[in-house]
Parts: C-alpha cells; structure tokens; sequence
C-alpha cells in the first residue's frame, strides 16, 4: 500500500490528514520508532482494559520525508484488517481508538479533513 495524503479507518466518518506543522521529533516524542526503511511507524492497542492486550492495533506509518500516511485498524499481527466499529467490544476500542488519535493531533502530527 502506497503512503497516502488523507487516510479513514474502516467504519469511522473521520478523514485524517497530517498536520502541516508535522516535526520528526514530535513523532519521536509520542512514540512512534523509526524503520529499517526510514519510515515512522506506530502500534497502538485499542483495547482499553490493557495497552498489552494487541488483538485489534491502530498502526499508522508515516513517510520519511513526512509526505504521506498509511492507518489502519489491524489483528495482533497486522495481517488482516479489522473494523472496530463493530462486535462486542466497539465501544470500549473506538473511546481508546479516538483517545490515541486526539493525542497525535494535540501534538499536530494528524488532524481531521
């Protein structure tokens, strides 16, 4: 999947797009490692009982040179995507969903289209 200008999670009505102040260390600050490639990748659990908990992420990777994103709701090992908008624990993983994502946009990195 090629990085992309704007992104929206399967199910959610929100479309993200980075932020135009985006800083590398800002991305550092809240996390996110830097790839083999170069890139800024970032694994979040939203699960709310338990960030260890990892059967439905958030990852969301980020160009080096800051140009484009790719998200996406996944499994634990990031091979199948998920909609966390739907079954039984929705509503406990799209409050941590949105939590996370408030987070990255207070420190400008992503912000709402």
């Amino acid at each position: 999947m090629l990085f992309g200008q704007e992104m929206q999670i399967d199910g959610d009505s929100d479309v993200y797009v980075l932020h135009p102040n985006i800083k590398s260390y800002a991305l550092k600050d809240v996390g996110f490692q830097v790839s083999n490639a170069g890139n800024y990748t970032l694994e979040r659990s939203v699960d709310p009982t338990s960030p260890y908990n990892k059967n439905q992420m958030l990852k969301i990777t980020i160009a080096k040179d800051l140009s484009g994103f790719k998200m996406a709701t996944t499994n634990a090992s990031g091979n199948r995507r998920l909609n966390i908008f739907k079954g039984p624990h929705a509503e406990g993983n799209v409050e941590q969903y949105h939590f996370i994502l408030q987070n990255l946009m207070d420190r400008e990195i992503l912000k709402k289209k």
